[in-house]
């Protein structure tokens, strides 16, 4: 006979699962069984069903797949929209300059990339670096709810105005959105600066502002992981 405690955590991952799915308009499961996985087996069985990804004419371009990188246990979700130039050169989010200004970011309030993860709206790079369309961004929303619900994030952090009101669903600026906590499925949402935004508009009152968003991720981040880890 199964154990009920292991039943009750499977019932609360399935839930979750759909969850996400459903927070973000998504009918298609990519997955049969990924939900009872562990989350680094879910991402990795993920990742793996997207190579060779021909679901929309992103594929027709791009050199790799950028899945996403980071802890499978992460508390924190970092969400930008789509790869850059470099990103789809090495295969992972966020390396270029605007990565490394991440990076700084997060450091500014003490929190390193390898606790976190980090992937994009869409996981191949769109010509030009042009927004991502409607097609192409529901082509690979199943990839990125099944990213949310391996990992069951408490925190998500919407890089820009384009991630922001794809997860969200709305047609708010980021000026009217950042600053503030959304609900997402299980998670709360704070949407703030694009890195990339900060480095074309170096004033202090956008850094001041995105330092301020990014002081209230630390507190949501502190709270859904608890004190004593919060006192790491």
């Amino acid at each position: 006979m199964a154990d009920p405690a292991e039943l009750a955590d499977a019932a609360r991952a399935l839930a979750d699962h759909l969850r996400f799915h459903q927070a973000l308009g998504i009918r298609d499961l990519p997955l049969a069984g990924e939900p009872l996985a562990g989350p680094g087996s879910a991402l990795q069985r993920l990742e793996t069903s997207s190579a060779g990804c021909t679901r929309c004419k992103l594929s027709q371009g791009r050199t790799t797949i950028v899945f996403g990188s980071g802890s499978p246990e992460a508390r924190l979700v970092i969400i930008g929209e789509g790869p850059g130039e470099e990103e789809d050169r090495q295969g992972k989010p966020f390396v270029g300059k605007a990565g490394q200004l991440l990076t700084k970011m997060l450091a500014s309030v003490g929190i390193t990339r390898e606790e976190v993860y980090i992937c994009n709206i869409v996981k191949c790079r769109p010509p030009g670096n042009r927004n991502p369309e409607p097609d192409e961004i529901a082509a690979c929303a199943p990839y990125l709810a099944g990213q949310l619900a391996a990992i069951q994030p408490g925190v998500i952090c919407a890089l820009g105005t384009f991630a922001a009101q794809q997860l969200l669903r709305t047609r708010e600026p980021i000026s009217r959105l950042r600053g503030k906590l959304h609900k997402l499925g299980g998670a709360v949402v704070i949407p703030t600066f694009h890195p990339a935004y900060l480095l074309r508009n170096p004033g202090p009152e956008p850094r001041r502002q995105a330092y301020d968003d990014l002081k209230l991720m630390r507190r949501e981040y502190d709270r859904v992981r608890g004190p004593a880890s919060a006192g790491a």
